[in-house]
């Protein structure tokens, strides 16, 4: 079958109480749903005399979901039974707490009123984990530079970053990385955004940031050694000093 990826219509990663809705009225389409949310198929453009099933198509063996004909409708899979609903007024099938074993291919048959096949469409159906509220941490380097970190729950997350709405990658990875650790160079600060999202829903996160200190340490270790240059050459000119006084002393003591 071929993926019609045009004609996939999710609500564009956007989840209202985990519930996505997906046109599977085109062969080959692609529909994603939130692990425990709530999927609307639109199966066909019904009529209420038209009979068709549907059927999840596993190892090659096909099981009967749906039946209809004409304006009555049932579920042939008891398993699934109690989360399943079709409105046979506009075709759409309704699946509620959606699980990973729900993912996978299914199959929408058409027949005539003699029973006759007509039609076969196919569809793939992904459940995954919608990403959760990112946080952001962050830490001084040793030169100034900072690496900020940010982290989600998920499937499949995907990261991108915005310094004050422009766009800001990670200094030391390729320019195509997408990743959820970002270094930025020293002297950078301002509205640091991370946005998150997969194929289910986007989540976002803002701190402002102000610019690392610098090397820090290494003004600290530079001190601490001209405190110890400085005391050094103390002692050693005290040394001199006690010895070029004793030194006549003892000259005469031994004369």
């Amino acid at each position: 079958m071929e993926a019609v990826l045009g004609l996939l219509v999710i609500l564009a990663g956007m989840t209202h109480g985990l519930e996505t809705s997906c046109d599977a009225r085109e062969d080959g389409c692609q529909c994603y749903a939130a692990l425990g949310g709530t999927v609307y198929l639109q199966l066909t453009e019904t009529t209420a005399y038209d009979k068709y099933s549907f059927y999840k198509v596993s190892t090659g063996a096909k099981t009967e979901i749906l039946k209809t004909r004409m304006d009555k409708w049932s579920i042939i899979y008891t398993p699934i039974k109690e989360r399943v609903h079709f409105f046979i007024n506009n075709g759409t099938l309704k699946l509620n707490n959606t699980r990973r074993n729900d993912s996978g291919e299914y199959l929408f048959e058409k027949y005539d009123s003699e029973g006759k096949l007509i039609g076969i469409r196919g569809l793939q159906l992904f459940i995954e984990s919608p990403v959760s509220s990112p946080q952001l941490s962050s830490e001084c380097l040793s030169h100034g530079d900072m690496k900020v970190s940010c982290s989600s729950e998920g499937d499949g997350p995907q990261y991108s970053w915005t310094l004050d709405g422009q766009t800001v990658r990670d200094t030391d990875a390729p320019p195509d990385n997408k990743t959820n650790t970002i270094t930025l160079k020293k002297g950078l600060s301002g509205n640091l955004t991370c946005t998150i999202r997969n194929n289910i829903n986007r989540n976002t996160v803002s701190r402002r940031i102000s610019h690392c200190p610098g090397p820090v340490f290494n003004v600290f270790v530079y001190f601490q050694l001209a405190e110890v240059f400085i005391l050094l050459t103390i002692c050693l000119g005290s040394y001199c000093f006690y010895k070029k006084k004793t030194c006549p002393q003892e000259q005469d003591d031994g004369e």
